[in-house]
């Protein structure tokens, strides 16, 4: 039997757009011929001799918020997250949501070192050093009451400090997260990495280095789950042992005493925050980025609203709150889960709990 040229070209079309559809499908997304690997790699190259890596995330699908099981789970006794307060609401009910574009993300929070890399070459002066400018720091000197958080309070407003000494008490090195940085600092340094990349040829087109959305942080922390459990590895606190920087059986910085209240039931190997991708392979979820829950609270480019997340960009006119998310090293573990989010006082607030990822993609705001 004859087949005619127009009947193959109808059948090489239809199995294109049979693949193609299948593609969409299958990342919840569109789908392009040129699309990185999940997983890919590249390097920013923030000049002398300091890079940065970045990992690619895929388009797809994923639940923001939470169950009310999680939430009844976070203010448990294991959880240990105060309850009575609005503040396991603002994570939202669980809903499925969807990241229509590809983007890459820092494989880890920005660095010490790499922030002193951009301020290095610009000058550039931080919220927390201007004058008049505070952050948020670890009273050294608090004593907790009874497992109460009554005066002195563990965290206070010093004018003294920024992210060049946080005053954790512990010696911070190049590979720490930077803190006391706030989100008008974060959007300065992307902006920066925009410009060096742009001009040594290292940025693809359409694109800029940013803050991660909401929507694009709550799926690169999920690892590639579409289900809501409670962490990026399930449901199972203990599963959690050697992957986090949490509050848990290790001494506050010259003192005999640990973080009070809940905490997980072994030593992580900090009692304030760890380097970067301490714990390795163990502590990446299934998109291979590290420390995505505990560590260090890490901003977004969303303002707060306390109904939950929104999978478009959400921004306000008046009052702008950014959005954090994932918790930190002293939190217990209810506060330390996937859909954990808080609104902060403002763009120019900073806290020695509070740190960033960079995203790279199309542009948001």
């Amino acid at each position: 039997m004859r087949v005619s040229r127009d009947s193959l070209v109808k059948v090489s079309l239809a199995s294109l757009c049979i693949a193609i559809v299948c593609g969409v499908m299958a990342t919840g997304g569109v789908a392009r011929a040129d699309e990185p690997e999940k997983g890919a790699t590249k390097q920013a190259d923030l000049g002398g001799g300091v890079a940065l890596e970045l990992v690619y995330i895929p388009p797809g699908e994923f639940m923001m918020g939470s169950t009310p099981a999680e939430k009844e789970w976070a203010t448990s006794e294991e959880g240990g997250a105060l309850p009575g307060t609005a503040r396991e609401s603002f994570e939202g009910e669980s809903r499925l949501m969807r990241v229509k574009d590809g983007f890459w993300m820092g494989r880890t929070e920005v660095t010490v070192g790499q922030f002193r890399r951009f301020v290095d070459a610009t000058g550039f002066v931080t919220d927390a050093e201007k004058q008049d400018g505070t952050t948020q720091c670890f009273n050294r000197n608090w004593v907790p009451m009874g497992g109460e958080w009554k005066p002195p309070f563990a965290w206070m407003s010093m004018d003294n400090k920024s992210w060049r000494d946080s005053n954790h008490g512990i010696r911070q090195n190049d590979n720490h997260p930077v803190v006391c940085v706030s989100y008008n600092d974060m959007k300065a340094f992307c902006k920066w990495l925009t410009k060096v990349e742009g001009t040594n040829g290292g940025l693809p087109n359409g694109t800029e280095y940013r803050l991660p959305t909401e929507a694009e942080w709550a799926y690169a922390c999920r690892g590639g789950r579409r289900d809501s459990s409670f962490f990026w590895w399930g449901n199972h606190l203990n599963d959690g042992k050697g992957r986090l920087n949490i509050s848990g059986f290790d001494l506050l910085p010259g003192e005999a005493r640990s973080w009070p209240r809940a905490k997980v039931s072994w030593s992580d190997g900090f009692a304030m925050v760890s380097p970067v991708d301490y714990y390795g392979e163990r502590g990446r979820n299934g998109f291979g980025l590290a420390d995505m829950c505990g560590g260090v609270w890490e901003f977004v480019l969303d303002h707060f609203d306390p109904k939950g997340g929104h999978e478009e960009l959400y921004f306000v006119d008046k009052d702008p709150r950014p959005v954090c998310r994932g918790g930190n090293y002293f939190d217990v573990p209810g506060n330390a889960r996937c859909a954990v989010r808080l609104g902060l006082h403002g763009p120019s607030y900073s806290d020695s709990r509070d740190g960033f990822r960079i995203c790279l993609g199309v542009p948001r705001d």
